[in-house]
């Protein structure tokens, strides 16, 4: 049994959902147990429901219009999908309720004048509703059992709204509960991605694109052969297309390099994913949608080795560096656990750090937004020592990009960051700051924005310009 899921660009219009109903009816022939399929809204509803969000909450009647734009662009898909006119009308009818109660919902933001978190997380998650029962009835009206599934009915988080905690063991009971598999006639499943609630029912999210993290959930919970992430690449590639061209599919990848890639924007799989799939050792497909015959990236805990020395090129766009230098810090206990503790409390997220080894500087890597207010919380809870001359000074350096250099086989490689240096330092792009890690499992640097494209066009140059045979 497999778990396969679907994207916003799979289901972005009535002839994508067609084509997935393809490929998953063809798969449910040639396996003994149906797939479990996961949706996420079509292609840009997310993004209509959080505009609509925000126009009720500065009291703007543009959410109404936004309303009836979701509702036509859903009535035309269900014209498209259903020929049966039982089963259209009772799709309608289900589709038009889902849509009044999106319309209380923003009337109530425009009356208080305010969107919190948890109304957000209700509100952004209509969009998989929708396309679950589009997408399930299309399946019906060929004559195949299916059911549409609310997975707020069988995640359970915490109420940390828009990333929420998954309580697995509730969450995995629920599900085995809910989704019953193991013989021929069980119907399949459609289960709306990225949603979940609480245990008393509030609705909450898994994070934006968090429709791979409920697919890796279910895979875990009913012990499936495999999770499929079908998108509209052919798999995970050794570089950003956009910046090069001649960038490849990987065919194979480990569980801990394809974490690595995605943390640092690799954006084929979302960052959580793998969690659940390691612990059962579950291989997860990268697939594509609009060419389903090719055959993807495998990433597994037994990936065949590699003969190169680095898998694939990373970036994350727009950071900020916070420079917290001074003569004072050097053998001063604490101080270290003082920066922490105070970006900590800011809820600032550190993506990379450096330190240098005389003590003298820390640097800490944010994206921008959060390293404006980390660098604030820091001149405040470091004032004494900015007084004293303890720290001299907390700079904040703007426009900057991470780089990450990704792969098992750097491991004990001598001369590998001398050439990677050297492509970097033949194309003029100058390094603000390094780090790697002890497991040497991947390289990240510091460098300007403006530099991005001729830093990650020339490592791949440098280390990947062969593409291997097969």
């Amino acid at each position: 049994m497999k778990i396969m899921k679907f994207g916003g660009s799979s289901v972005a219009d009535a002839s994508r959902i067609k084509s997935v109903a393809d490929i998953v009816l063809s798969k449910a022939e040639n396996e003994e147990t149906g797939p479990v399929v996961v949706v996420s809204a079509m292609k840009g509803v997310t993004d209509i429901l959080l505009s609509a969000a925000a126009a009720a909450e500065s009291g703007d009647n543009l959410y109404k219009k936004l309303i009836l734009d979701l509702k036509q662009k859903h009535h035309q898909a269900v014209k498209a999908l259903v020929s049966d006119n039982s089963i259209g009308v009772t799709l309608l009818i289900k589709i038009d309720a889902i849509l009044d109660e999106l319309a209380e919902i923003l009337h109530g933001v425009e009356l208080v004048k305010e969107c919190s978190p948890r109304t957000g997380d209700l509100i952004s998650g209509f969009g998989e509703r929708l396309s679950s029962l589009l997408t399930s009835a299309h399946i019906n009206n060929r004559g195949v059992p299916c059911e549409a599934v609310d997975a707020r009915e069988i995640i359970r988080t915490d109420d940390a709204h828009g990333r929420a905690a998954v309580d697995f063991k509730t969450s995995g009971e629920l599900i085995r509960k809910r989704i019953v598999t193991g013989s021929g006639n069980t119907p399949i499943y459609i289960v709306t991605g990225f949603i979940a609630s609480t245990s008393q029912g509030v609705a909450t999210t898994l994070g934006r694109n968090g429709s791979d993290y409920t697919a890796s959930i279910l895979g875990a919970a009913l012990d499936a052969d495999s999770v499929e992430i079908w998108t509209d690449v052919d798999g995970i590639l050794t570089a950003d297309p956009r910046i090069v061209p001649e960038a490849w599919v990987i065919d194979e990848i480990s569980f801990q390099e394809a974490m690595e890639l995605s943390f640092f924007g690799a954006e084929v799989i979302h960052p959580f994913t793998l969690r659940p799939v390691i612990e059962k050792n579950l291989p997860v497909f990268i697939k594509n949608t609009m060419n389903p015959s090719a055959p993807g990236t495998r990433i597994a805990r037994n990936a065949a080795p590699k003969d190169r020395p680095i898998t694939g090129i990373a970036s994350v766009d727009d950071v900020s560096m916070i420079t917290i230098e001074g003569g004072g810090m050097v053998g001063m206990p604490g101080i270290a656990s003082r920066i922490f503790a105070s970006v900590a409390r800011t809820g600032a997220n550190i993506i990379m750090i450096t330190q240098a080894s005389s003590e003298h500087s820390v640097c800490l890597v944010c994206r921008r937004e959060e390293a404006l207010i980390a660098a604030e919380g820091l001149e405040k809870d470091l004032s004494d020592t900015l007084h004293s001359g303890i720290i001299r000074s907390i700079r904040l350096n703007d426009g900057l990009e991470i780089v990450a250099v990704i792969g098992e086989n750097m491991q004990g490689q001598p001369g590998l960051s001398g050439k990677l240096f050297s492509a970097l330092g033949d194309t003029g792009v100058n390094i603000l700051a390094i780090a790697q890690g002890s497991t040497e499992l991947n390289i990240s640097f510091v460098i300007k924005g403006d530099d991005k494209n001729t830093a990650i066009t020339a490592i791949h140059r440098a280390f990947l310009s062969q593409r291997p045979r097969g």
